[in-house]
């Protein structure tokens, strides 16, 4: 299980491996790497989801590895509390940002519009009422970017936590 522990409270979410290996190894290494700590969800949009993984609270984004393949075709949906890669228009261009649904999304599923989807690869589960609390924050335009809390939700750490 992942923990990611925000200014908002923790949120536990398990990995499905068996469904999306090569996503999850990605997931795992970039929070080994530390690379979420002190990242921001930098779009909130209550009714859809809460995005995160890609900045800093100062709006400056984190370099990333080489971007991943979309492993959207894994029978995983969109569904309320689930994780998925976030990504540009193009398929296979996933790195570190992902988003927690906040409502059922299953226009997202593969195929979606683009014949490709969005990768979901776990789910939450501890700490829902956190994301609840993160999905109704007030959010401004920053930087260019629309949908951005005005107050930072702000993830201090995310790690590994130790299974049994």
């Amino acid at each position: 299980m992942i923990i990611l522990k925000t200014n908002f409270g923790d949120i536990g979410i398990e990995l499905d491996e068996a469904k999306a290996p090569k996503t999850c190894e990605n997931f795992r290494q970039y929070v080994l790497d530390g690379h979420y700590d002190g990242t921001i969800f930098h779009r909130v949009i209550d009714g859809f989801m809460i995005q995160g993984g890609g900045f800093n609270e100062h709006m400056m984004q984190k370099h990333t590895r080489d971007p991943i393949e979309n492993e959207a075709k894994n029978g995983l949906s969109n569904a309320t509390g689930t994780i998925a890669m976030a990504r540009t228009n193009q398929p296979h261009s996933a790195s570190a940002q992902f988003f927690i649904n906040v409502k059922d999304n299953k226009f997202l599923d593969y195929p979606g519009h683009d014949g490709w989807g969005y990768c979901v690869f776990g789910k939450v589960v501890s700490g829902m009422d956190v994301v609840n609390r993160i999905k109704g924050v007030k959010t401004t335009t920053q930087s260019g970017h629309q949908d951005v809390p005005v107050e930072p939700v702000i993830i201090e750490n995310a790690e590994i936590a130790e299974q049994g």
